[in-house]
């Protein structure tokens, strides 16, 4: 009787250990799934797992439409510029902003926060001095209609001294991300924005004889 509680205690104990082993593998392999995020709150391919607050939607969704004029006035280097540096500065805004809109598209989406509507870039900010906050530096609907009516050295001074402006305001709304945001994924694309385009800053005061 006793051996046969012995065996009995013994085989629940190996079903246990493979229990454990099987739990442990799922944990150490994808990781992306809901149950496992909290042990990484900032892995940008799961925004839903990390904690996030107002501030964080507020930043996506300024950004958003922030990034999509960005994209909007690089995709006009590519046939009006003359400098084959602006050319190359226009392509590299571009490649970098365009995943970033649709990773924040995504961060908005998973939080149940609404999307900024695919017009609003030509649209809405119109209203560059109108103390909008989450729009600083923005293009008013004058100067993206001079900007595409532009070409050649004109395009290329007008284009860099419109993209600082925009660069800097881009700058100034990861700050306020990196100070006040609670999604680790969201204050680590902050920073690299912030990075990024202080570099770019520099490099387009540089083109434009002011560095």
């Amino acid at each position: 009787m006793s051996d046969k509680s012995t065996r009995a205690r013994r085989a629940a104990l190996v079903a246990v250990a493979a229990t454990a082993a099987l739990v442990l593998t799922a944990c150490g392999g994808d990781g992306g799934h809901s149950g496992h995020s909290v042990a990484s709150p900032s892995a940008s391919a799961d925004p839903v797992g990390g904690p996030h607050n107002a501030q964080d939607v507020s930043f996506a969704q300024g950004m958003i439409p922030h990034h999509r004029q960005a994209v909007e006035m690089a995709a006009l280097a590519s046939h009006r510029a003359a400098s084959a540096e602006v050319k190359d500065l226009a392509a590299r805004i571009e490649k970098a902003q365009g995943p970033e809109i649709t990773t924040m598209t995504g961060w908005l989406r998973s939080w149940g926060a609404k999307v900024p509507a695919a017009g609003a870039a030509a649209g809405m900010p119109g209203m560059d001095h109108s103390g909008h906050s989450g729009m600083s530096g923005m293009m008013s609907t004058k100067d993206m209609d001079a900007l595409k009516a532009a070409s050649g050295k004109e395009f290329d001074t007008m284009f860099l001294t419109m993209m600082v402006e925009h660069h800097k305001g881009a700058v100034e709304m990861a700050g306020t991300e990196k100070a006040k945001g609670g999604s680790g994924p969201a204050t680590s694309m902050a920073d690299d924005i912030i990075t990024a385009q202080n570099a770019e800053i520099t490099e387009m005061n540089g083109l434009l004889g002011q560095g």
